[in-house]
């Protein structure tokens, strides 16, 4: 309904409760998000069907998060005039932000029309707006009375999954209702604050899809959609018995993009996708970025140099105006099938309510609903007591992570589940996975079982050390250990109480490592062998092996960057120290890899100096 009005100077409100709302002549309409609760069952302004801007200068303002939130009448809007929301993205001027605008054109026949991103303003007062510029400059930028938009990184991405295939727009270009597009942002401290003004859109909207293809779509209304409603949608959600493959619609995970500001260069891109689902029941499930560097066609590269996950302050449930996502066409998937998002999907919800995020976010895990969900210590999202839950963290290099989410409940099988599970969105060389019916995963569910096995694939593009670690651990007995198998080595490591490491060759290692919950054989010497210190002397120029625990070494090998062993010494036996000549070694990161006799491996990178 209808809750509040506020007068700013003079105007008329137009309305019928539960019904028609129509604005006529230079009336408006202001509705003042900050007068109203965070309650999701409490919405600024409901209009059962249709809403009538009438004039070219009638207006609704949306202010402060408030939203329209529509209902389930048939008749779309109409009208020459305007609403106008606003939203801030959050990224700079080398960054992008994925958007789906929540206007169209507007025009007086009913239904929804195309958007452009000319349709996008500066605020430059409480109602009052300029005109966005565009520039074919690689920069936008932002001033206190005008905004400027690079309109080299506009595009859309439908039905494909080949980097060449993004479309490029300019601001005068149409958009489907529904499509998502990319933008970057300007210079403007803290985000930039746009104001989409035109007709809001209503009603079902339909974009295309296709079977193991991707779409940039996103929320295409003036309010919050319930990412549960979306997912879970029939329409969306028309998947037969079969555990796997899918037979229609979509694989019921959405995808965001985040990258860290580096250039505008595609090769020094470094970027990725977070995968987020959620259960029939409400339980979320948000596997973070890994942060690849891509090559000028947009490839991943071998070896990407990005640092993992910026934030753990991921996507929430309810997703807010004008938030862009990719979503896949599930396998099966026929012809010509869409993906639908409806006003049956709408709430009223704000990003300040800490359940609402706009992605990329800005790291804040507060949360000022009390009737929304718990948040542990990471800034994630606490799982009900019938479930379990760890996240395995692999980084490679010690440059980028790949975490892999397991979740676990008595409703999950050994088939593809969905609302439970995320297939990878990535095919990396150098990259890890659960592994499913031939098919990569980052989120993965099962029934606890003590005797499951859990495989991990890990591929490796060049050699290297990589690191295995878990944590969010929910709802397992404090007992109960969480191991990795390293079958080739006949290890069993309990990454509830200490991290494995381990230099791998290049390689697809897909029977190697596996997740399991009980030991048959755990050396003692697993948690000395991470105790090993190697560093370089600089002032003797000597590489510096600790062994404080007298583990018996069968070998030391020191690995250059590209791969070349350029120390190797064997069967040193047991001392607690030792010392190896770097005279000789060019300036650079090198990777010691220390094996036991037990053949017990750690991997540590050093820098040399000389």
């Amino acid at each position: 309904m209808f809750n509040r009005c506020f007068t700013i100077l003079a105007f008329f409100c137009f309305y019928i409760s539960f019904a028609q709302l129509t604005v006529v002549g230079d009336n408006y309409i202001f509705v003042d998000g900050d007068g109203f609760t965070d309650s999701a069952d409490v919405s600024p302004l409901y209009v059962t069907n249709e809403v009538n801007l009438l004039g070219a200068d009638s207006k609704i303002y949306l202010r402060n998060e408030a939203q329209l939130v529509q209902g389930s009448g048939s008749t779309g809007n109409s009208g020459v005039g305007e609403l106008s929301v606003q939203q801030k993205g959050n990224a700079n001027e080398l960054t992008y932000n994925y958007w789906c605008s929540p206007v169209g054109l507007g025009t007086a026949t009913s239904g929804n029309d195309a958007a452009r991103v000319d349709l996008i303003d500066k605020s430059t007062g409480l109602i009052s707006s300029v005109n966005a510029t565009f520039t074919t400059a690689y920069d936008g930028a932002d001033s206190p009375t005008s905004l400027t938009i690079s309109n080299r990184w506009l595009y859309t991405f439908e039905t494909s999954d080949e980097y060449s295939e993004w479309n490029a727009l300019n601001e005068d270009t149409d958009i489907a209702p529904g499509l998502g597009f990319t933008m970057k942002g300007t210079d403007a401290i803290g985000g930039q604050l746009y104001e989409f003004r035109g007709k809001p859109n209503n009603g079902t909207i339909e974009t295309n899809i296709a079977a193991n293809q991707f779409t940039l779509i996103g929320n295409p209304y003036p309010s919050a959609i319930d990412a549960l409603l979306l997912i879970h949608d029939p329409q969306n959600a028309n998947i037969n018995s079969a555990p796997f493959p899918y037979t229609a619609s979509t694989t019921g995970v959405l995808y965001y993009w985040d990258q860290t500001p580096t250039s505008h260069f595609t090769s020094e891109y470094v970027g990725g996708y977070g995968a987020y689902t959620i259960s029939s029941g409400g339980t979320e499930s948000f596997s973070f970025p890994t942060f690849y560097a891509y090559d000028s066609a947009g490839n991943p590269q071998p070896a990407p140099p990005g640092p993992g996950p910026n934030t753990l302050n991921g996507p929430k449930r309810y997703i807010p105006i004008g938030q862009g996502f990719m979503v896949e066409g599930a396998t099966g998937t026929p012809i010509n099938s869409k993906v639908f998002v409806k006003n049956e999907h709408r709430v009223f919800q704000k990003v300040s309510s800490g359940n609402s995020t706009f992605y990329r976010t800005d790291g804040s895990t507060d949360v000022s609903s009390e009737n929304e969900v718990a948040y542990n210590e990471y800034g994630l999202n606490i799982v009900p007591e019938d479930y379990k839950r760890f996240r395995l963290n692999i980084i490679f290099n010690q440059d980028f992570t790949r975490q892999l989410l397991q979740n676990f409940h008595d409703t999950a099988t050994d088939g593809f589940d969905y609302g439970l599970e995320a297939p990878s969105s990535d095919n990396a060389t150098t990259d890890a996975s659960w592994i499913q019916d031939e098919h990569a995963y980052v989120i993965q569910a099962h029934s606890f079982d003590l005797e499951r096995v859990i495989p991990v694939v890990v591929k490796v593009e060049d050699q290297q050390p990589v690191d295995f670690s878990i944590f969010d651990v929910q709802n397992f007995d404090a007992s109960q250990a969480i191991y990795l198998h390293d079958i080739d080595n006949g290890i069993y490591v309990d990454l509830t109480q200490q991290d494995y490491s381990i230099n791998l060759p290049s390689g697809i290692y897909d029977d190697r490592f596996e997740i399991t919950f009980q030991s048959e054989t755990l050396s003692t010497d697993i948690a000395k062998v991470t105790d090993f210190d190697v560093y370089q002397n600089i002032k003797n120029a000597e590489l510096t092996v600790l062994n404080p625990n007298g583990l018996t070494i069968n070998t030391v090998n020191l690995v250059d960057t590209a791969g070349r062993n350029v120390i190797q010494f064997s069967k040193l036996g047991s001392q607690n120290e030792y010392r190896f000549s770097t005279k000789s070694l060019s300036d650079g990161v090198y990777v010691a890899t220390i094996t036991t006799n037990t053949n017990q491996t750690v991997s540590k990178k050093v820098i040399i100096k000389n």
